[in-house]
């Protein structure tokens, strides 16, 4: 049988690279009890104070039902909490709660840690220059 040369593929590397980048920071999160997806949602609606769930998808790159999916476990564990928008009370938004806030000034300084890690073992030019180099990633030349 032909060989396929699974080791040259570009997805295969990738996914290999982000469940050890993950894993790298679940472990360095662990003490705040937030692993490094919730923690990227929860900075994120942190940042933005009052987010749909579509907007989360659209910014992290994940489907509505994904989103959907991942924020489930932050709403029951009490560290975002689903409102009527101030906009349109028909619209739902998603605010961070005061455990959320309290998670995050937990979280933070681990994950400030985790970067200076990951930048003192790669180089921050690099880290800095790999971060660019996913961001401008053409997945369809056409």
């Amino acid at each position: 049988m032909e060989k396929f040369g699974i080791r040259d593929c570009n997805c295969a590397s990738l996914r290999k690279a982000a469940r050890r980048l993950t894993s790298f920071y679940d472990s360095q999160l662990q003490p705040s009890g937030l692993r490094a997806t919730q923690f990227a949602i929860l900075a994120l609606v942190n940042e933005m104070e009052e987010v749909s769930v579509n907007l989360i998808a659209e910014r992290l790159g994940l489907d509505r039902t994904t989103a959907g999916k991942n924020l489930r476990p932050l709403e029951q564990a009490g560290f975002i909490e689903v409102v009527s928008a101030r906009h349109d009370a028909r619209q739902r938004a998603i605010s961070v709660t005061r455990a959320g806030h309290a998670a995050l000034k937990t979280a933070v300084p681990l994950w400030r840690q985790a970067q200076s890690r990951f930048e003192a073992a790669n180089g921050a030019d690099k880290a800095a220059m790999l971060r660019e180099t996913l961001k401008e990633l053409v997945l369809d030349p056409r």
